[in-house]
């Protein structure tokens, strides 16, 4: 079971804003308890960081996210491997209220455990996905930027 996503988020603030937001790694494990653990240096090409994410739910997922091509304030495109593998983008753009944030991912189950998961669990594995992407997204808006009027469309 890959778990595909496209997910648009809506932030009420300036792209440069949210790009800087994104910049500040070092801050990553305040905003998102669930982040285990957290390596990583900077949002550029050639960075690769190493994550450990604990969805509510009774595992750990493990991974790293080693990024090809990033343009700042512009796009990131990364190759997942781990726990769960594949490719992501992430593309953010001027809107008349803020920036708007696209994610893209497609990501397949890795470990034995997260193969068995998603095969006979299959909407298990995809609420997991979906809250860490969820959760994520509102924890950036509420304590990377300070703001609640964040719109989401799946």
């Amino acid at each position: 079971m890959d778990l595909v996503t496209h997910k648009t988020l809506q932030f009420a603030r300036p792209r440069a804003d949210v790009w800087s937001a994104m910049g500040d790694v070092g801050s990553y494990q305040r905003w998102w308890p669930w982040l285990r653990s957290f390596e990583a240096r900077a949002l550029a090409s050639g960075e690769a960081w190493h994550c450990t994410v604990r969805p509510p739910l009774p595992y750990t997922v493990k991974f790293t996210i080693a990024f090809e091509d990033v343009v700042a304030e512009r796009y990131a495109q990364a190759h997942v491997s781990g726990d769960v593998a594949g490719d992501a983008t992430l593309t953010l753009d001027d809107t008349d209220l803020g920036c708007v944030v696209v994610v893209r991912s497609n990501l397949s189950p890795r470990s034995t455990f997260l193969r068995l998961l998603a095969s006979t669990f299959p909407p298990v594995a995809r609420y997991g996905h979906d809250w860490v992407l969820s959760t994520g997204a509102d924890q950036f808006a509420m304590r990377a930027l300070n703001a609640d009027e964040r719109d989401t469309t799946t």
